[in-house]
């Protein structure tokens, strides 16, 4: 059993007898108390949607649900569900656009190294890589000679989310995206 501070963002635990999917976390510290952190933790209900906002001391020990984590690509959009693919056995997994509308800004046919997180044979959430490589659909014109400075512009991406980048990318470049930070990392290797 982890400690509230050992969670990470998209694990499952039991929590009142119920399976919940931690979605966020923030961590404060407390001024002038003896001890540790506290971990707000934004969780949904696997069964219902419900969400749930609780707050644990940094020594509260939690349940891991069971669940099983499998390799996924994407397929296609389907009315209110987006659909992945399993990689090993092909079985689809429709997960509610809703419930994954910020995963789906990393998003497209050609992103590698998602997985589909299942409880009790219900996908329940995603789990995705550190980076992810998007292409650069709308961006203001690169600018000559324009060395790798901290200047940046915004981008658009091809899944709608815009970053920013350096002012020598321009429209049709592949980059790297940080998931987690949203954040752009480098140019995508070209192959």
């Amino acid at each position: 059993m982890p400690k509230a501070g050992e969670i990470k963002k998209n694990a499952a635990i039991d929590y009142n007898g119920k399976t919940y999917i931690v979605r966020d976390i923030e961590r404060s510290v407390p001024q002038g108390r003896a001890g540790g952190s506290l971990y707000r933790m934004r969780m949904y209900d696997v069964v219902s949607g419900s969400k749930l906002d609780e707050t644990f001391k940094d020594s509260d020990m939690l349940t891991l649900a069971d669940l099983i984590r499998r390799p996924v690509m994407y397929s296609y959009a389907d009315a209110d569900e987006h659909v992945f693919m399993d990689q090993e056995n092909y079985t689809p997994y429709n997960l509610n656009k809703e419930s994954i509308v910020d995963e789906m800004q990393f998003i497209n046919e050609a992103t590698v190294g998602i997985q589909v997180i299942v409880i009790d044979d219900v996908p329940v959430a995603l789990d995705l890589p550190g980076t992810v490589e998007l292409e650069v659909i709308e961006t203001d014109p690169s600018i000559k000679g324009a060395s790798a400075t901290s200047r940046t512009k915004p981008a658009k991406l091809s899944t709608g989310l815009i970053v920013n980048v350096p002012e020598y990318i321009s429209t049709g470049d592949k980059i790297k995206v940080h998931v987690e930070e949203c954040k752009y990392l480098s140019r995508a290797d070209s192959k």
